[in-house]
């Protein structure tokens, strides 16, 4: 589906977060007119750049799309002081799963909102992406929502033998290593570096009966405060985001009545879409076109 960027005007920006903090994203525009706006939040310790095909096709359909990064990843990973083009340390970084929530995506959320006021806002929300819009304070501001494989992935409801490998693999390896070297680094096969807070809130939930919902976090009754549809879509082959985890997560919007759906890949033509798979540009005419349209109400 690259072909749509024929069509559609991309711009790397700065954004800043509640605290000011400077965040990378890209804005994706349609050449013509725009009818929605939509914001993409990524899964953790995943780049902006893995949804470029998916947000210059939403583009490509009239929806003036931001993506970004959250601080410490990627693009809003600090630079070194030395060296070309080199990413800062995270030893000594201070950022936790509920600070990328309350200081990051509710930032994006108000920048859309600012800047695209009279357009409907969609949010569109990978992973941890999904957990977030129950997080902000400012959750109102979204008309719709939709999550792919978002889940609240307590290490019971991931798939066995894969429940007892992350569970495995979070405790006994990933929490001592990230306490010996300040930070989670990516060659654990977890994808981009994380800070150390990131990686340590993400493993206490996991290894929660519920997830965040075992939590403390005062920020926990933001998600009553959402009231717009949301439709969650869970994949068959991905161990990861089960429907009973999906389901999990959703129970937590008390205001509504979310739809899940549960995808199998022979439905669309694919042999495999697990956690990842939704974002590969095959999916434009099956998988991105349904969700295009739901988001777009039509």
């Amino acid at each position: 589906m690259e072909a749509a960027l024929d069509d559609v005007f991309v711009d790397d920006i700065t954004f800043s977060a509640t605290d000011g903090y400077s965040l990378a994203g890209t804005l994706f525009l349609p050449r013509g007119a725009k009818r929605h706006a939509v914001l993409i939040n990524s899964a953790t310790a995943v780049p902006r750049k893995i949804y470029r095909g998916f947000a210059s096709y939403l583009a490509h359909r009239g929806c003036a799309v931001l993506t970004y990064d959250y601080r410490g990843i990627a693009g809003s990973r600090l630079p070194a002081m030395v060296g070309y083009n080199r990413p800062k340390s995270l030893v000594g970084f201070n950022a936790s799963m509920s600070d990328w929530a309350a200081l990051d995506v509710t930032a994006a959320v108000t920048w859309m909102r600012d800047r695209y006021h009279t357009l409907p806002l969609g949010y569109v929300g990978h992973s941890f992406g999904g957990q977030a819009l129950g997080l902000i304070a400012n959750n109102f501001e979204v008309s719709r929502a939709l999550f792919v494989a978002s889940q609240a992935a307590t290490w019971k409801l991931i798939t066995p033998p894969e429940n007892y490998r992350v569970l495995a693999f979070m405790n006994f390896i990933g929490v001592p290593v990230v306490h010996l070297l300040g930070y989670a680094p990516g060659w654990l096969g977890i994808g981009e570096d994380l800070p150390k807070g990131v990686f340590l809130q993400g493993a206490k939930w996991v290894s929660s009966p519920r997830h965040l919902f075992d939590s403390k976090l005062p920020a926990l009754a933001n998600f009553a405060g959402y009231k717009g549809e949301l439709r969650a879509l869970t994949f068959s082959d991905d161990p990861w985001a089960t429907r009973p985890a999906v389901e999990l997560l959703c129970s937590g919007f008390t205001a509504i009545k979310p739809e899940v759906l549960t995808v199998k890949p022979s439905e669309v033509g694919a042999k495999t879409i697990g956690h990842f798979g939704f974002f590969r540009p095959e999916h434009g005419d099956t998988l991105w076109r349904g969700v295009a349209e739901w988001i777009q109400g039509e």
